[in-house]
């Protein structure tokens, strides 16, 4: 058994803010923006668009484009590191918005990795026989948890949600692996809310999103290699037949270096973060939408989709379009 994806959507914010515009609140310029990371503007969510509002909407195109009822889901996964409530999760928020009352629905935090950990988790469901048709997302609000004080992370980010319908079938491809450091979390991190109560007699804070962009470089441009030449073997496919590989929107210069590792020109690195900048869990389903609706992927293609990010995380997964 074997796991397909059958369509795809995505949804940002209207509001975009450019490289300009944060010259405006934080010593730096668009040329310094540009050349470090490759992101010329970002989208970022107003009240009414938080993360599960963006992710409902991925999810009815998403739905609308593979032709199946949200009554005929028997699972939904949101991947987000940014759930507008503690609880219910975002997954059941987006359950009642959509009418997928028959599917069980729950969240998962990977971070940055969260699209690429819910489509192996849904696959798993598959292959066990317990499951037959999935909805996953990856979406979340970054803009609620940046520092727009802070430089160094706040160009770097912005809001959106994209997502897949999957269904279990019995030909095709299907490769993963999925990793995690927890020795590195300190690297990238936000903290929750802290213990505050009657007995510290302070009330509880929330935590900003911190980053040493120096060691989430070296994880990525490690790391990420390693998770592909991984599924490659497995599959024994060669790297050539690999028609895209879709990775995290993180940053242009980790593209670079993978490639340039793997030996695979950057035409096969398909890139939208300089519309988009970093939107965590959102950037691989968003980027997969565009390309999906676009034509440039066709049945029986065979791609990889990789993400890297917070936990310290990674994962990819080589399947036939």
């Amino acid at each position: 058994m074997t796991t397909k994806i059958i369509g795809t959507g995505s949804a940002v914010p209207e509001q975009v803010v450019t490289n300009d515009d944060l010259s405006k609140i934080v010593d730096t310029n668009d040329e310094w923006i540009r050349t470090r990371t490759g992101i010329r503007e970002r989208r970022i969510a107003s009240e009414e668009s938080g993360t599960s509002h963006l992710a409902t909407l991925a999810a009815e195109e998403a739905l609308k484009q593979a032709g199946v009822a949200a009554e005929d889901l028997d699972i939904i996964i949101l991947a987000t590191s940014t759930a507008d409530h503690c609880f219910p999760s975002g997954a059941c928020e987006v359950q009642a918005a959509i009418g997928a009352h028959r599917a069980v629905a729950f969240d998962i935090s990977a971070a940055c990795s969260g699209f690429v950990f819910a489509l192996n988790t849904v696959h798993s469901f598959f292959k066990a026989g317990i499951y037959q048709t999935g909805l996953i997302i990856g979406a979340d609000t970054l803009s609620k948890i940046i520092d727009w004080k802070d430089r160094s992370t706040c160009v770097l980010f912005g809001d959106g949600a994209g997502a897949a319908v999957v269904k279990a079938e019995e030909n095709g491809s299907f490769y993963m692996t999925l990793g995690s450091d927890g020795r590195k979390s300190s690297a990238l991190e936000c903290r929750s809310r802290t213990t505050g109560n009657f007995l510290t007699k302070t009330p509880p804070e929330l935590g900003y999103m911190t980053m040493d962009g120096q060691e989430v470089f070296k994880f990525a441009v490690k790391t990420v290699p390693e998770s592909i030449h991984t599924v490659l073997s497995e599959s024994e496919t060669p790297i050539d037949e690999i028609k895209y590989f879709i990775l995290h929107q993180a940053n242009y210069r980790i593209f670079e270096s993978i490639a340039k590792r793997l030996k695979v020109p950057m035409e096969k690195f398909p890139t939208n973060l300089e519309r988009f900048g970093n939107t965590s869990a959102a950037t691989v389903p968003i980027l997969l939408d565009e390309m999906n609706r676009e034509g440039k992927i066709e049945r029986g293609d065979k791609i990889i989709l990789a993400g890297f990010g917070a936990g310290l995380t990674w994962g990819a997964t080589l399947l036939e379009w």
